[in-house]
């Protein structure tokens, strides 16, 4: 029997459809706001929230074009239940709940941050057996155990303060670059010197060793730049904001590959899959390739194209739920901004 998927995504600033019919990507539509806040340095929840309301019928009604389907068609309506920005996910959700209810058809509210890894069946075929998770974006630095993409879930450690996409960018406005920083800095640090500049790698010595093999902290390495900077301030010495960027990059990269290649072989896992806004780095695709291959691991990593939130993930991780028989969601289904990482669906 065939299914169709829809899927909805509104955890921040995109309002992402997608249409997906038997592992099949049918259609995939994003509408983004992130252009208003390069002024503020920042997502304005208010702004995102009132964006998601605009595009939100303009975009299901684009996606189903693309797909050449109509709302009959649907079998299911997958939505980004969590984690994410209240207002944003309240829209999506109150969006799949009518859809849902009018149509008649299953629910399911799901978890933001496992859709990041759910997308890449889509690109790179069945998932294996088991496989380790490593998801970074603005708001999570996270490694993820995985048995199965639709019930078995764990996560096995995270970021202990900034997200390698929040120390992007706070380092970005220290380098004086429009928001967001992250790919700014990517650009400079291509052209930059990686071996210049040896930035700390947080909780990579000792006894945090040992507590934290798989949980991160980018705090400190953001305070390093900064003083990095002061200090050639004071000196007069000049400022080379491509080493800096390439040091700086090398140390975010460096520890979320050793830490979740580590977790491969500690869990008897070859394949890795990372997903989440910052896997679009080009340095962290490349070390992540290499440092892979030389342990014989795959390592799975989706076009640029689903690094970003989208809808596609969503209607992804909606179908494998449907697939294998995942208990839907009710209808009163609440929005949770904090869904922890075990929990595939609310």
């Amino acid at each position: 029997m065939s299914i169709t998927v829809l899927g909805i995504e509104t955890s921040c600033d995109e309002t992402g459809v997608a249409v997906v019919r038997d592992g099949e990507l049918l259609a995939d539509v994003t509408a983004t706001s992130m252009d208003e806040y390069a002024r503020y340095g920042g997502i304005i929840p208010e702004i995102a929230s009132r964006a998601h309301l605009q595009q939100m019928v303009p975009t299901i009604n684009g996606a189903l074009e693309k797909a050449g389907v109509t709302l009959d068609d649907i079998d299911a309506v997958a939505v980004t239940a969590g984690p994410g920005l209240i207002g944003s996910l309240t829209v999506g959700v109150s969006a799949a709940k009518a859809l849902a209810l009018s149509l008649g058809v299953p629910l399911y509210g799901v978890n933001h941050i496992i859709g990041h890894l759910a997308v890449d069946e889509l690109v790179d075929g069945p998932f294996p057996e088991k496989f380790i998770g490593l998801v970074v974006s603005g708001g999570h630095s996270s490694i993820l155990r995985v048995n199965n993409i639709a019930n078995d879930v764990s996560e096995l450690g995270g970021t202990l303060d900034d997200a390698a996409g929040e120390a992007f960018d706070k380092v970005g406005r220290l380098l004086g670059l429009p928001y967001p920083g992250g790919p700014h800095i990517d650009r400079l640090s291509q052209v930059g010197d990686r071996a210049a500049i040896r930035f700390p790698r947080g909780l990579e010595s000792g006894k945090n060793k040992e507590k934290h093999p798989y949980d991160f902290s980018f705090s400190g390495l953001k305070t390093a730049v900064a003083r990095y900077i002061e200090g050639c301030e004071a000196r007069g010495e000049e400022i080379s904001k491509e080493n800096i960027a390439a040091g700086f990059t090398e140390a975010i990269v460096d520890t979320l590959t050793s830490k979740s290649l580590k977790a491969c072989q500690a869990f008897d896992c070859d394949t890795l899959v990372i997903g989440g806004g910052f896997s679009a780095n080009s340095r962290l695709r490349a070390l992540a390739a290499e440092r892979g291959e030389a342990m014989g691991i795959n390592v799975r990593i989706p076009p640029l194209r689903y690094c970003t939130d989208n809808g596609a993930m969503i209607a992804a991780l909606g179908y494998a739920l449907v697939k294998n028989g995942a208990q839907e969601s009710e209808l009163d289904l609440s929005v949770d901004t904090n869904m922890d990482l075990d929990r595939i669906t609310m």
